[in-house]
């Protein structure tokens, strides 16, 4: 990591040239000095010399030259007394939930690694709800939990009770492992931890805070969103994915707070290198503003005495593993391993004693330099800002200090417990501290006062949360008559259904402004390019080039107030978009409507991860996944054919999932999805599949549409006759192949058909599961029925159900069909490419295989002879040898 030292053969010289650049930031400032530099670097370059890179400085703090960033004298002892409070209850509640054999688990060492980081940001810059621009957005590092409840508790806001109940939920008083807004919700703002999650999310909410004030519909001010990770989450692929959009949006409202401690859960981040140097590099050429705090005010004046660098040499060449086992060793290590051995060297820490040099903090301990670095960051404009501190994980956890099960430590020995209150001035006898109590300060002490003076001038507590939201007026059915109706001989996709009902909502003069189209680079694809010119696309910059389509009627046109968010290839980014305006509501007062339309298969399958997060933060809004089923994307094949999705979205509790197949099932969703989400407040949201295959589309039959919000409603009652019934059911795409098999049936078997659409699968399953859990806890009552198998009731006959998906979707259902005979057709296996009959027939799924399911049912029961059954597999020509598409 470390530069080669280059012997000069002329000291005065590069002296001069020293001394003309102290000049230059001297009078013409550091703007004029950056671009001197830049200049000499790509003229030597341009003349083929092969220049250092230029991102990476020396392993010191970076210079922060404001002089008034400086803690209040008055304030400081004050503020290490409350945090001795707050370290030893976060401390305390995790070795309480492991005492007596509970095992909860819970981590003690990654907030005594950052305390004193959070403490000032707390203290001094964390702004409340009450703020003049509302709260800042933090998201707090998962793992440092018990350091926000315990700061909590300390203020008053939580109680003991829940202090004694981290971790333990179900009895309705406890406290969340980690951050997760949906368990509390007028506490936790972002779900975060591990899987790099919270990093990504957090910018694309900074760039969404921006995107509210550039559509004047919320004032950015000088709210700040704080990210705080550890360097160990550093290696999450989406930790540092959207860095580059940071910079090139200029989001000078983020700041990230990465905490090195230079440990994993099991050992050295980079027990080889130097991680903080590597991710200066990283953030510093992906543009951001880079401020390193990696020593504490006790080195400055040892390091202003090494005029040599020799001192600085030594520590640019050491690697972490190197820097974990002097926290380890102990001070007659430090002071052999550095110092020893060399007169230059031990003069620099001359008359020093082995306790003076256990004095040597590293940065992220020492209040004054993260002050420094909170303020500078705060006060930084045009590019976001990286704060690496160093640390030493399980700081002041006595035998834990350093060590390499730091992370996993959640017991404390007798001893560590009256080392931790040695070190930290915890005010409690040893009685106390062996009994673990809970401490808070007087509220008329001096530390009492300032805990209250400090919050109500930063605007109220931190984390808090709004759970309710702005209510909406949002459209009535009468809006989207001309979708309920019959397309005619007019043939369309449910995706450019769903466009002309998107084009309707950005034009309604209640919600119009709230409603949020997202796409990750495909709005042609999907039949967008309309909204282009009528809304434009968000461009911070506004558009500084021509487009190329200038002249065609749909041109690609960018706007500073620009309403579609459509963010390059990138589903990641776009899901933490929505994210942002989905939980609107809550963080910005801000009801807003996002849609997010994608490729299926990019969905659950791709970012599940964040849409399970998006279930964690109370999110409101529409993903719609395009191009779904197995067999309705023509020629893609198997990484593109989506057979899953709705089955991954069953997993999400507040994720409601429909595969609609006509224009009027569509309008019914999202009409009832925006009046249970706005009007009526409900936290859930919606996953719609929509297909780019174009069929004309009927009316809406009569009396379906409360069967069409709870999943299922028979499209087409069988005709009255002596001929035998079967019951045949679909969803999506194959809902027109079970319409044309029920066609087939009546016109070579003279068999009757009951269609029935069968749209949310998911929605059905947990109304049974309902009625099920209140029939098996109330025994003596009536029996509720659910809604499926009521439906059902006087609709005999075998069933076949048919979809695009793999069987272990509409298995959710079986349970609840009250005929004897059930069976079911699906795409099990890896997709193929091919066109849409041939893939249905390799699926085995279409119109064939689906009337010689429902024959087969009436040959088992025994009303009609299975010949019949031989008689149509010959008559479709269907391949009985054909391999299994499960397993070829």
């Amino acid at each position: 990591m470390s530069k080669q030292i280059f012997h000069d053969p002329d000291p005065e010289e590069t002296k001069d040239w020293l001394d003309s650049l102290e000049g230059v930031i001297k009078n013409e400032g550091n703007q004029k000095t950056d671009y001197l530099l830049s200049e000499l670097t790509q003229t030597a370059r341009n003349k083929g010399v092969t220049t250092s890179p230029g991102v990476i400085s020396p392993y010191i703090n970076t210079t922060i030259v404001d002089t008034s960033a400086v803690i209040p004298p008055e304030e400081s002892l004050i503020a290490r007394n409350v945090s001795a409070f707050v370290r030893w209850n976060a401390m305390v509640m995790v070795a309480k939930a492991n005492a007596e054999g509970k095992g909860l688990g819970g981590h003690i060492a990654s907030y005594s690694s950052s305390s004193a980081i959070y403490e000032v940001g707390f203290n001094w810059f964390f702004k409340g709800p009450e703020a003049e621009h509302g709260a800042d957005m933090i998201y707090f590092q998962g793992h440092s939990s018990p350091g926000m409840y315990a700061r909590a508790f300390t203020e008053g806001r939580l109680s003991e009770e829940q202090l004694n109940h981290f971790r333990q939920e179900t009895g309705g008083n406890g406290l969340s492992s980690y951050p997760h807004p949906y368990l509390m919700p007028e506490f936790w703002q972002f779900p975060t931890v591990s899987m790099g999650l919270g990093p990504s999310m957090a910018i694309y909410q900074a760039r969404f805070m921006k995107y509210l004030d550039s559509r004047g519909l919320k004032k950015n001010g000088d709210r700040k969103v704080w990210v705080f990770m550890g360097d160990g989450e550093s290696d999450e692929p989406e930790s540092l994915a959207a860095l580059s959009l940071a910079s090139r949006e200029k989001l000078d409202n983020l700041i990230f707070v990465v905490n090195c401690n230079l440990q994993r859960l099991d050992g050295p981040v980079r027990g080889n290198g130097k991680i903080i140097q590597e991710l200066e590099g990283k953030f510093r050429g992906a543009g951001w503003n880079v401020i390193k705090v990696i020593w504490g005010t006790e080195w400055d004046s040892i390091l202003e005495k090494d005029t040599k660098g020799m001192l600085l040499q030594k520590l640019a060449n050491m690697v972490d593993g190197e820097f974990q086992t002097l926290q380890a060793r102990g001070p007659a290590y430090l002071r052999e391993k550095l110092f020893s051995g060399d007169a230059y060297l031990e003069s620099l820490i001359e008359g020093k004693t082995d306790k003076d040099l256990w004095q040597l903090s590293r940065g992220g301990h020492d209040p004054r330099k993260i002050y420094q670095a909170f303020h500078a960051a705060s006060n930084q404009k045009g590019v976001p800002t990286v704060i690496l501190f160093n640390t030493i994980k399980g700081f002041g956890m006595g035998s834990g200090e350093g060590a390499m099960g730091a992370h996993n430590l959640k017991h404390m020995e007798e001893k560590d417990l009256l080392a931790f209150r040695d070190h930290f001035h915890v005010p409690i006898d040893d009685e106390q501290a062996k009994n673990m109590v809970f401490i808070k300060p007087d509220p008329e002490s001096k530390e009492g006062k300032f805990l209250a003076r400090r919050r109500e001038m930063m605007g109220g507590p931190v984390p808090y949360r709004y759970k309710d939201s702005e209510k909406l007026t949002v459209p009535t059915m009468k809006s989207f008559e001309d979708m309920v109706a019959s397309t005619g001989e007019r043939e369309l996709s449910t995706t450019m259904a769903f466009v002309r009902l998107l084009t309707k909502l950005v034009k309604d003069k209640n919600i119009g402004e709230r409603v949020v189209p997202i796409v990750s680079d495909e709005a042609r694809t999907f039949g967008m390019e309309g909204l282009f010119r009528q809304i434009g696309i968000y461009a911070p910059d506004g558009q500084l080039y021509e487009p190329v389509d200038k002249e065609s009627f749909l041109w690609y046109r960018e706007d500073k107030k620009g309403q579609i968010l459509e963010e390059g290839i990138s589903e990641a980014g776009a899901m933490s978009s929505w994210i942002a305006a989905a939980t609107s509501y809550a963080n910005h007062q801000v009801s807003m409507v996002p849609f997010f339309i994608f490729y299926s298969i990019f969905g659950f399958q791709r970012v599940g991860d964040f849409i399970w997060a998006a279930g964690d933060s109370r999110a409101k809004g529409f993903l719609m996944g395009a191009t779904a089923g197995r067999t309705t994307l023509n020629g893609e094949g198997l990484q593109h054919e989506d057979g899953h999705g709705l089955l991954l979205a069953s997993t999400l509790p507040t994720c409601q999932a429909y595969d609609p197949t006509f224009s009027y099932e569509l309008a019914v969703i999202i009409q009832d999805g925006m009046k249970r989400m706005y009007e009526d407040n409900e936290n859930i949201f919606y996953y719609i599949t929509l297909m780019n295959e174009n069929y004309t589309h009927p009316e809406m039959p009569k009396g379906a549409e409360e069967g069409i919000k709870k999943g299922a409603y028979l499209f087409k009652k069988a005709k009255k006759n002596k001929n035998p019934v079967v019951q045949l059911m679909g969803s999506g795409t194959i809902l027109r192949e079970v319409i044309a098999a029920a066609e087939l049936l009546s016109k070579d078997f003279g068999v009757e058909s009951d269609i029935w659409s069968i749209l949310g699968v998911n929605e059905l399953h947990r109304d049974g599961v309902e009625a099920e859990r209140y029939n098996l806890t109330h025994p003596e009552d009536e029996a509720k029925v659910p809604y499926l198998t009521k439906s059902m009731e006087g609709h005999d006959g075998p069933v076949v159900i048919s979809t695009d998906y793999l069987r272990a979707y509409p298995e959710q259902i079986r349970r609840l069909i009250p005929n004897e005979k059930v069976t079911i057709l699906g795409t099990d296996g890896f997709g193929r490419s091919d066109f849409r009959e041939a893939l249905r027939k390799f699926f085995e799924v279409d119109r064939y295989y689906i009337a010689v399911a429902a024959l087969k049912g009436l040959a088992d029961e025994g009303t009609i002879p299975v010949k019949k059954v031989s008689e149509a597999i010959k008559k479709y020509a269907i391949d009985v040898d054909k391999p299994n598409p499960l397993l070829s």
